[in-house]
């Protein structure tokens, strides 16, 4: 797990049981729960309501776990706007910029 500011990667692996979503979910409702009870300083604290989700195959996942752990470094370079539009043109999905931020 690692991130910046204005996002977080996490690298998970899923039991049969658990969809991605569900699991989204349940990490975003638990973490701003544990948010809320850090005091004033976190009061503004919230999630987006989307998010962006994609499977490593398991040979990959060294270069995703240093990718995550350089994540300071990484958006130095290029925001996280830019590298989302990147990776979604890489793996040709297609997207709308509209549905993209909110």
């Amino acid at each position: 797990m690692g991130g910046v500011e204005d996002h977080v990667h996490i690298l998970a692996r899923f039991g049969r049981t658990i969809t991605q979503a569900a699991w989204v979910k349940e990490l975003k409702r638990v973490s701003n729960e544990w948010m809320q009870r850090q005091g004033r300083k976190f009061w503004r604290f919230h999630w987006q309501e989307g998010y962006s989700d994609f499977s490593v195959s398991h040979s990959n996942l060294d270069r995703v776990q240093a990718y995550i752990a350089r994540q300071e470094q990484h958006h130095s370079k290029c925001d996280f706007q830019t590298e989302l539009r990147a990776l979604l043109r890489r793996h040709q999905i297609p997207y709308d910029e509209k549905h993209l931020w909110d």
